[in-house]
């Protein structure tokens, strides 16, 4: 079943919103924040926005998860020493967010812990509060991280820490 509103809502989705949602200094803070977390755990953590969905993508009605998924892979976040990347996806149009976490990170934290915190920062971004929504996303993310990635000495960055904007 096609969603006319859902598709409608992505159409109008321009690039000049995505950078008032995200300008410079935003992506510099979730990237700050980024580095600050990884400093603590040798977890790797990307965050992605993506403004909205192609039209293929959206008459094949793709949910923003199965979307997140697909960046995952794309960006080889998966491509980790101990399969320990996560990626922290928004797609603008839906305001939805997702957790996609590579295996070694998942099977220690249950995907309740990653709706909680994907749910705490659609509530910030509703306020239109973006960079708090994900610099909260990410220290929470990196909460779990510690717990079971606590960071050793010779850790490396696997993973680039720059936000990508889609």
């Amino acid at each position: 079943m096609m969603n006319i509103k859902r598709i409608t809502k992505h159409l109008l989705v321009t690039h000049w919103q995505v950078n008032r949602a995200f300008p410079r200094q935003t992506l510099l803070a979730i990237e700050q924040a980024i580095k600050a977390s990884e400093n603590a755990h040798v977890g790797e953590i990307r965050f992605v926005v993506e403004g909205a969905l192609d039209g293929m993508s959206l008459l094949k009605g793709q949910s923003a998860r199965e979307r997140a998924l697909e960046v995952f892979s794309q960006l080889h976040v998966w491509d980790t020493e101990h399969n320990n990347g996560l990626l922290i996806f928004l797609l603008l149009a839906d305001r939805a967010v997702e957790i996609i976490a590579d295996r070694g990170i998942h099977s220690k934290v249950g995907a309740r812990e990653w709706e909680n915190i994907c749910r705490k920062m659609e509530t910030a971004f509703k306020q239109a509060n973006y960079e708090g929504g994900v610099v909260s996303g990410i220290q929470a993310v990196g909460q779990h991280l510690m717990k079971h990635f606590p960071a050793s000495d010779g850790g490396r960055n696997e993973l680039p820490d720059k936000p990508v904007v889609l």
